[in-house]
């Protein structure tokens, strides 16, 4: 178990009176039912009150039709329906902005992160821990190079993002109210929940655990897609590679300036070369290069701004089931109070 830096005292809290467990799900036609039994034999272990909230990220099988069914058949399954596809990370986050619990449980839909280490997450909850992450010792069912390419991402996410990243950690974790509350402040556009849950501080501690294998279906998460993720972590939540293309610039002067010195030996020692050929084709390649990252690298910065100044929503919900405003308006002032403890 890996412990982190409180920076306040633990204050030892009671049970949850209500754990939301939030789940983005898309083409996930071949899990819904597997999840659905899973979460009914869970949820009936718990002491408290439970609701899941189901988000549909434009899903284009039969997934949304099933947790539909579902929803209608138990209230305490809330369905959130987005207008298209928005990602992942946005799904998250509408998710735990439609959450009403003490305590807010992020989980994917595969049955990978196993559910009876929400127990665990509980009890370090109750311990006064406002984030408790799950931590991966072992992949089931996962490739040599699933498993080099995901050790690699976290180590170079903690380098990249955050240095209080855990590793081996993904989107599987629980919330307290009060750090949900934070979390929710932040609005930007392109999100890396895990930078942005080790930067609001808090209590945090980590529980370790087995990841099962895929329940049913195939995973989401591309090669390409897992490097698309990894590179709007770093320019989102870091000015490391702006930075890098300082460093860039250092050494194509260094560059410059060996081409210079060995042009001015091949003058003065008389060595054959062919006149301003070598050294001009090598310098002007490398500084255009050079040029042309670094340009590359404001402009993903500056692309990034410019989204972010239009002030769109963060996503748009078409519909909903089993939430209201009338039910999310009578428990906004337990969930301040919760938040001030």
């Amino acid at each position: 178990m890996q412990r982190k830096p409180t920076f306040c005292l633990l204050q030892p809290r009671s049970y949850p009176n209500r754990l939301s467990l939030v789940i983005p799900v898309y083409n996930e036609e071949a899990v819904v039912p597997l999840l659905r039994h899973a979460l009914q034999q869970f949820t009936r272990e718990l002491q408290g009150e439970a609701e899941v909230i189901l988000v549909n990220d434009g899903s284009t099988d039969l997934t949304l039709q099933q947790i539909v069914d579902w929803a209608r058949e138990d209230d305490h399954v809330k369905v959130v329906n987005f207008s298209r596809n928005f990602g992942h990370q946005i799904a998250s986050t509408a998710g735990l902005d439609y959450a009403t619990g003490d305590a807010v449980v992020l989980l994917d839909a595969d049955l990978q992160d196993p559910l009876h280490v929400i127990h665990q997450m509980i009890a370090r909850y109750c311990d006064g821990y406002d984030v408790v992450y799950g931590q991966r010792k072992a992949r089931l069912g996962e490739t040599w190079f699933k498993r080099l390419t995901a050790w690699l991402f976290y180590r170079l996410m903690r380098t990249l993002v955050h240095k209080d990243l855990p590793v081996d950690a993904g989107d599987f974790r629980l919330l307290s109210r009060r750090c949900l509350n934070a979390l929710q402040q932040m609005r930007e556009t392109h999100r890396f929940l895990r930078g942005m849950v080790a930067w609001v501080g808090f209590p945090q501690v980590g529980v370790q655990y087995e990841r099962s294998q895929r329940a049913a279906g195939s995973t989401k998460y591309t090669l390409k897609k897992m490097g698309a993720f990894a590179w709007t972590a770093a320019t989102s939540f870091s000015i490391l590679p702006l930075k890098a293309s300082t460093l860039l610039g250092v050494i194509v002067t260094l560059i410059g300036v060996e081409e210079a010195v060995r042009a001015l030996l091949a003058k003065m020692f008389h060595w054959y070369v062919v006149p301003g050929w070598t050294s001009l084709t090598v310098l002007v390649s490398i500084i255009g290069g050079a040029t042309l990252i670094s340009v590359g690298m404001v402009g993903e910065y500056i692309g990034k701004l410019y989204e972010q100044a239009k002030n769109r929503p963060l996503y748009v919900v078409s519909q909903t089931l089993n939430v209201s405003p009338v039910s999310r308006a009578d428990v906004e002032p337990r969930l301040k109070a919760v938040g001030k403890q």
